[in-house]
């Protein structure tokens, strides 16, 4: 069996993918057991393990003030812990799979495809681009864009004026593990639609809200790649 060792095993999507998956390939790892920050956590962890594939979720990601708040900090989670992932799995022909996220986009036509040009629009994009740069000098290696929120909506209100890709996190852990073996940058997500469309389905009481230029109004992806492949 293909092993796959997990980093950030106690984040929210890491314990969700835990959940859903039971295989024994499947060596998770949290940032105690594999500190990023660490050259030498990380290779102790690929020489004792001797994985495949690394899938990459350890960081930084809300509250996404954080980022502003906490600017070295985001900087070392997201974006020199995946460098120094790179580093090492290059060195052995691992293949890297980082979850990145489609705020890379800017926001301004929408329906991204993956080669469309980006430009992240706040401090935590900036970050998920800082690590999609050294994942990308990498050939053996996946980054996945994605677009996923928790379940159950945890918000009141939602953008009625916002088009994007929201899936919820349960959803997004079984679609990446079914792209796991494809190289290059995938937009994963749901289909498109406003925010306020997508929590009404979940939350008839949501209330409507309107972005004034703080989010985006256009950062859905155009997902034609990764139907293609997930078909399959």
């Amino acid at each position: 069996m293909t092993k796959i060792l997990v980093t950030g095993s106690n984040g929210r999507f890491g314990k969700i993918l835990r959940k859903i998956n039971i295989k024994n390939n499947f060596i998770f790892r949290n940032k105690k057991e594999l500190n990023i920050l660490s050259s030498k956590s990380i290779i102790k962890n690929l020489k004792k393990f001797k994985p495949k594939y690394v899938l990459h979720l350890a960081g930084l990601s809300r509250p996404m003030k954080i980022h502003d708040k906490q600017i070295a900090k985001s900087i070392d989670l997201n974006i020199i812990g995946t460098a120094n992932l790179v580093k090492e799995v290059s060195k052995l022909g691992i293949k890297i799979i980082y979850l990145s996220t489609s705020y890379v986009y800017p926001g301004t036509k929408g329906n991204y495809k993956e080669t469309d040009p980006i430009k992240p629009w706040n401090n935590y994009s900036w970050s998920k681009l800082g690590g999609e740069c050294s994942v990308q000098m990498y050939k053996n290696s996946l980054i996945i864009r994605l677009c996923m929120t928790e379940k159950p909506f945890v918000h009141k209100q939602a953008y009625a004026n916002v088009k994007l890709n929201f899936i919820f996190q349960e959803d997004a852990a079984k679609m990446v593990l079914k792209i796991l073996n494809k190289k290059g940058i995938i937009n994963v997500g749901g289909p498109s639609q406003t925010v306020y469309n997508f929590a009404k389905k979940y939350n008839k009481k949501i209330k409507k809200i309107y972005s004034k230029g703080e989010f985006p109004k256009k950062i859905d992806m155009n997902l034609s790649k990764f139907k293609k492949f997930y078909k399959k």
